[in-house]
């Protein structure tokens, strides 16, 4: 099978070129370049199902991880501004959802690409491990679309509202339609390639395996599909699956320790370094996002209030590094930003950001929440535990342990159950800022997201987002109406 420039392309959806500065629509059929005739060139291929742009920008951007700083304050962006106000973005500027929803059916088409070589060519047993990413990768990428671009997953529910276009084959005509078919049967699709895949997969096959969908990276994907689906007692042992022996605390990120000793610029190249436990798989995406420390809708200064005292229920401040670039802008600075020259010596090139797509420590309160649902609150608060004592400064199991009535009455919630669960929500809210994670939990818990918002005298009013609202799904790219595929309402 012959592939179209280095990946073939999701022409219909994407009517995007690979080159990484140009886009334009095609208007002639795809050609054939190189032939995937050898286990090293399939590997090679497979290296590319990963989505290459980031969705941290809108996501952010939308959540309430982000606020209005007011006139004057900061760099209006329109990338972030216009999500900021859950209005549709029109374009493709990288940070976009229109630029994530291509890179994620280029991914796609690059999978799709893989899987029909394998069956094509004769590369037995040693091909699995990459017919195994393929798959996983396939329903990953999947898997952002349909939350992102469609209605959330609702549990027990129907879910026969418009999903996304499940592509199983590669490009072989320009144009071609595409049903979106109901979240439940992308869901049902998703599930089919993840369990086919992970039965397949060997973490020994690559030279950098957080690069991969490694078995710890593939079950830490399983165990936030599976919490989408409600099915918790799969979270627990997907989650545990993630670590080795399902020890957590030896890998998750050492905040108040190893990580806050660091300097500015040795932190954000550790924070997502390959080598670090706590990464189950990063990817390398073309993104400005490290760039934006002034915007005017962002981290400002009622978030950074998070990780100071009195925030969570030990009363302590968290280890966590907040830098700014003068008051109120902060970022937590989790990304290096590098830099691909397109020639040596080149003033221009391509800025990227190695974005850590799975965590051990989003597991564990993965797991966390679905031993809380599962009725299990004393397993719950010892994650919950497990993960503080990594994070607040000068912690002390004595004074500052959770138990379900401490966090009952911090919250002042009687039922221990949903205090349980909000302390583990709130948890991922202040440490996950600005890695896209809050807005997953928004979607689907259905929390209301309230922005507040500065007129041009500077009077502040505050606005809100509810659970059911079409702004909470992001709109599909107008290009996919050439391939029959639906707008979501407005």
């Amino acid at each position: 099978m012959k592939l179209n420039h280095t990946k073939t392309l999701f022409l219909a959806l994407t009517a995007l070129l690979t080159t990484q500065s140009c886009n334009k629509y095609l208007d002639t059929e795809p050609d054939n370049r190189t032939e995937i005739n050898t286990i090293d060139k399939l590997s090679q291929l497979v290296t590319t199902a990963y989505p290459d742009r980031d969705y941290l920008y809108f996501t952010e951007a939308a959540s309430d991880n982000s606020e209005d700083k007011g006139n004057g304050i900061g760099d209006l962006t329109n990338v972030i501004s216009t999500p900021y106000a859950w209005q549709d973005f029109i374009g493709n500027d990288t940070g976009s959802p229109t630029a994530y929803w291509n890179a994620c059916y280029e991914a796609i088409a690059a999978a799709n690409q893989a899987l029909e070589s394998i069956e094509k060519n004769n590369f037995g047993n040693a091909a699995l491990p990459y017919k195994g990413e393929a798959l996983v990768a396939r329903a990953y990428a999947h898997f952002m679309l349909v939350n992102f671009f469609a209605k959330v997953y609702e549990i027990n529910g129907a879910n026969n509202s418009p999903g996304v276009p499940y592509v199983t084959q590669p490009e072989t005509k320009v144009i071609q339609n595409y049903d979106r078919g109901t979240v439940a049967s992308t869901y049902q699709k998703i599930e089919d390639d993840l369990k086919a895949g992970m039965a397949l997969l060997n973490g020994t096959a690559y030279d950098v395996p957080k690069y991969h969908f490694t078995p710890a990276a593939a079950s830490a994907f399983a165990a936030r599909f599976y919490l989408f689906k409600g099915e918790w007692q799969k979270v627990v042992d997907f989650a545990t699956a993630t670590v080795p022996a399902g020890d957590f605390l030896s890998n998750i990120r050492p905040i108040n320790t190893t990580l806050r000793t660091y300097g500015t610029t040795e932190f954000n190249l550790a924070f997502t370094r390959s080598d670090q436990k706590y990464n189950l798989l990063l990817a390398t995406t073309y993104s400005l996002f490290q760039r934006q420390n002034s915007p005017r809708q962002g981290y400002g200064q009622n978030l950074v209030k998070m990780f100071g005292v009195n925030y969570n229920f030990t009363g302590k401040a968290t280890g966590h590094k907040i830098l700014f670039n003068g008051v109120p802008n902060y970022t937590t600075y989790k990304y290096k930003e590098l830099f691909f020259r397109t020639t040596p010596n080149a003033p221009s090139g391509v800025p990227y950001i190695m974005m850590p797509l799975f965590t051990a420590d989003e597991a564990l309160m993965n797991r966390a929440e679905a031993y809380a649902e599962l009725g299990q609150l004393d397993n719950a608060v010892k994650d919950i535990n497990t993960f503080y004592s990594t994070r607040i400064l000068s912690y002390s199991p004595a004074t500052d342990a959770a138990t379900a009535a401490r966090l009952s009455t911090f919250y002042n919630l009687p039922d221990q159950k949903q205090a349980v669960i909000k302390t583990i929500l709130e948890t991922k809210k202040f440490e996950f800022l600005q890695e896209g994670i809050r807005w997953l939990d928004i979607i689907r818990k259905g929390l209301t997201v309230v922005h507040n918002k500065y007129d041009s005298n500077n009077d502040q009013t505050f606005v809100e987002l509810k659970a059911g609202d079409n702004r909470r799904v992001f709109q599909i790219p107008e290009e996919a109406k050439l391939s029959g595929v639906p707008l979501n309402p407005r």
